[in-house]
Parts: structure tokens; sequence; C-alpha cells
């Protein structure tokens, strides 16, 4: 008996993987540029506070929040 389930041939599957991850990639500067002025501000206040700049810099800080953001956005679909 043949199998008739439905399956996307292999390119079919490679082309949407490399689809999504330059989608993925656009949203993800889109977040990170948008988070990064809020995270300058938010580290500047806690040196300042704390007077440390030992802390995470603000693009290490925008750079996770962009990676917390951004798979919630993609796991919506």
């Amino acid at each position: 008996m043949m199998d008739t389930t439905v399956q996307a041939p292999a390119h079919s599957r490679e082309h949407v993987k490399r689809k999504n991850g330059v989608e993925f990639s656009v949203y993800f500067a889109i977040i990170f540029v948008a988070t990064l002025p809020l995270a300058t501000l938010t580290w500047a206040m806690h040196a300042i506070k704390s007077r440390s700049f030992t802390d995470k810099g603000p693009m290490a800080r925008a750079w996770s929040q962009a990676r917390i953001i951004t798979p919630m956005i993609f796991s919506a679909y």
C-alpha cells in the first residue's frame, strides 16, 4: 500500500526555513534598534545610582531584550 501522507519536498522545506530566518533577522534588528535607547537610559541610571560601570552595557541589554521579544512574536503565528 502506498503512503499517502502529505510531506513537502526537502527543497521546499529548506526554502521556508531560509525565508523565516531572514524574517526573524529583520524583526530582531528592528526590535534591537527600538530597545537600544531605553536600554541606554536604564543602564546609565543604574550606573549612576550604583557608581559602577561593571554591569552589562546598553548594547548587551538591548541584545538580550531583542532575544526575548523576537521569539515571542514568532511563537504567536
